[in-house]
């Protein structure tokens, strides 16, 4: 018996048949936004303080790491930058007295200047 099936069935399994939209396009495209927003973020904030390391006439003294091992100092002359890194080695010589430097109980260091001049 071949029975032919209604209109609205046809159209129903025809509906079936089709692909459904794929519900994680819409996470996608906020995975592309987000991901624009971020790179957007990065350069805004390079171009707030690179300027000043990169294009100032001023001189420009940097320290990384203060206080550790790795410590490293790095000074800006003009077009010249300079890098110093901590050693444990010592050193020596003859040199005359500046100042006291104080380590503070909240870890601040005070440097206090001699008023009298020994030269």
């Amino acid at each position: 018996m071949n029975r032919r099936r209604p209109a609205a069935e046809r159209r129903y399994r025809r509906l079936l048949a089709q692909p459904a939209d794929d519900p994680l396009a819409a996470v996608v495209n906020l995975f592309d936004v987000a991901m624009v927003f971020a790179v957007a973020l990065v350069l805004a904030l390079a171009a707030t303080s690179l300027p000043e390391l990169l294009a100032s006439p001023e001189p420009l003294t940097i320290v990384k790491n203060a206080g550790r091992p790795d410590m490293e100092i790095i000074t800006k002359q003009g077009v010249t930058i300079e890098r110093y890194r901590m050693t444990p080695e010592q050193t020596g010589g003859d040199g005359r007295r500046l100042g006291v430097a104080y380590l503070l109980s909240s870890g601040e260091v005070v440097y206090v200047p001699d008023t009298t001049e020994t030269r």
